[in-house]
């Protein structure tokens, strides 16, 4: 991770490291970060994120793995249909098995 300054690099740092095929929650980066009262800024920094095609802010998902930033993408499907090329099932808005698909960078990293 850079040592960046800037709250939201600091998160697009820790989100350029999820693993394809996993996914991460808002306040896993914030506690990561050592702001975990931060959740969400840090989906404030992933409606941003957009602007950078090295971010992939699809595998960002709320702590029981809803897809709530899905509006931010150009579809109303994109991110399920981003998710599910990476090899996720998603049903009503949510990762099935989400325990296993989630990656958290307070112990990968």
């Amino acid at each position: 991770m850079t040592k960046s300054t800037d709250f939201f690099e600091r998160v697009y740092d820790v989100v350029r490291q999820v693993p394809a095929g996993k996914v991460t929650t808002y306040g896993a980066i914030a506690r990561y970060l050592g702001t975990a009262k931060s959740a969400r800024t840090v989906g404030y920094a992933m409606n941003a994120a957009h602007a950078y095609a090295d971010v992939p802010a699809h595998r960002v998902v709320n702590r029981i793995g809803l897809l709530t930033g899905k509006h931010h993408f150009g579809g109303i499907n994109t991110m399920q249909q981003l998710l599910e090329v990476e090899g996720h099932t998603i049903v009503d808005d949510q990762i099935q098995g989400f325990s296993t698909a989630f990656w958290d960078p307070n112990e990968c990293m």
